[in-house]
């Protein structure tokens, strides 16, 4: 894409009604923009990088057997009154209706898997826009009134077979993780079951200064424990622990029964995992930026390649990266260098190119790696062979 046709510009102030790093940082660089409390729309490269979560997490849940779905945002109030849930203030209800905005899917995944399943196990998951009734909406994309979740139900005919599912259901998630770049700093934290299970349940922190949610991490173990149920010490028998702060970025609970039972699913234990979209995007601004912008990790960034013409032409340069297969963010605006080099950092796609007269000279381009300082010349006939190697 060349960047003068780009929909969207960068800001060069912080917006003054947000306090969070990801709110500042995907404002100015343009991927977001904010309508209300809790509420923004996500621009063409705020929704490129959200795609790029999506394809990770839809190829991770359909390796452990998940099956894709897409429900209704609209629920009849009927569904929620027979769990008794109609009532919950998280839901917005549309008055007169008899309806509301789904916050959760528990009351339409479960009579929808009775209709159809005629064997168990299942795996149903969806990816889909929720709405919660959010009176603290803060910290820009994290804490939203409308985000976009992924959601899987698992349906078994057997404790043993939940909790089998429920360990791949762990290590798929670390894969994500992993593959968005938060695996070195994202623990399995015990916490409460809340408003969805009457046990434990098991959250997905990613460590920040910035987060909002307290973790206690065992000195001797490494388990680590939400602040909601820690009691000083650990099953281990320690009782030192490391304080630390956090963005939670999934959860997942044992349901049992409490679902299946009140729509006649007899002898159904039910799992839920969440992982929030939005939220994930969220999470990686926070951790991985400095005083400048955004540093995207790779698979997640919205172009492998930033290219920058410094009062030269790159259109060459940049067909050839595209006829390679190459996702290029190309910088052929009219605007001066010290603009340019300042709006890609700001953007923080992985690897900037810059052509200039005194790199062409050469028959060299300069390579530089968003998260490192140094600067490399690579000879042009080489260029494409050396992106690849870094993808």
């Amino acid at each position: 894409m060349k960047q003068s046709e780009l929909f969207t510009k960068t800001i060069k102030e912080n917006p003054k009604d947000e306090k969070s790093i990801n709110a500042q940082l995907l404002i100015r660089a343009g991927f977001i923009d904010k309508l209300g409390a809790g509420i923004y729309s996500y621009l063409p490269l705020g929704l490129m990088v959200i795609e790029n979560i999506k394809k990770i997490v839809r190829e991770e849940m359909n390796k452990i057997g998940g099956q894709e779905i897409l429900m209704p945002s609209l629920h009849p109030k009927e569904n929620w009154e027979i769990t008794g849930r109609w009532g919950v203030e998280e839901m917005y209800k549309i008055k007169d209706e008899n309806l509301g905005l789904g916050w959760t899917h528990e009351e339409i995944i479960t009579p929808l898997v009775k209709k159809y399943a005629t064997a168990f196990p299942k795996y149903i998951y969806q990816i889909q826009t929720k709405f919660r009734n959010e009176p603290r909406a803060k910290s820009g994309i994290l804490r939203c009134r409308e985000f976009l979740m992924k959601d899987l139900y698992s349906f078994h005919t057997s404790e043993d077979d939940l909790n089998d599912y429920y360990e791949k259901v762990k290590e798929a998630y670390f894969k994500i993780y992993d593959r968005c770049g938060l695996k070195e700093k994202t623990f399995l934290t015990v916490a409460s079951g809340g408003e969805f299970s009457s046990s434990i349940s098991h959250e997905f922190q990613t460590i920040t200064e910035s987060g909002e949610d307290d973790i206690y991490t065992c000195k001797n173990c490494g388990c680590s424990f939400n602040k909601e149920i820690f009691d000083s010490k650990c099953d281990c028998g320690s009782t030192e622990f490391e304080e630390k702060k956090s963005i939670e970025v999934g959860n997942i609970f044992k349901l049992g029964e409490k679902y299946s039972k009140p729509f006649n699913m007899d002898n159904i234990v039910m799992g839920c995992y969440g992982i929030g979209i939005t939220r994930v995007m969220g999470a990686i601004v926070e951790v991985f930026n400095d005083d400048v912008g955004i540093i995207w990790p790779k698979e997640v960034a919205p172009f492998n390649v930033h290219l920058l013409g410094l009062d030269t032409d790159a259109n060459e340069i940049y067909n050839d990266l595209q006829k390679n297969g190459i996702k290029v963010l190309y910088d052929d605006r009219n605007k001066s260098a010290g603009e340019k080099l300042n709006d890609c950092d700001l953007i923080g796609i992985p690897i900037r190119i810059i052509l200039s007269k005194k790199t062409l000279e050469k028959n060299c381009v300069e390579i530089k790696r968003r998260n490192e300082d140094k600067l490399e010349l690579v000879e042009i006939k080489k260029l494409i062979e050396f992106i690849k190697n870094e993808l």
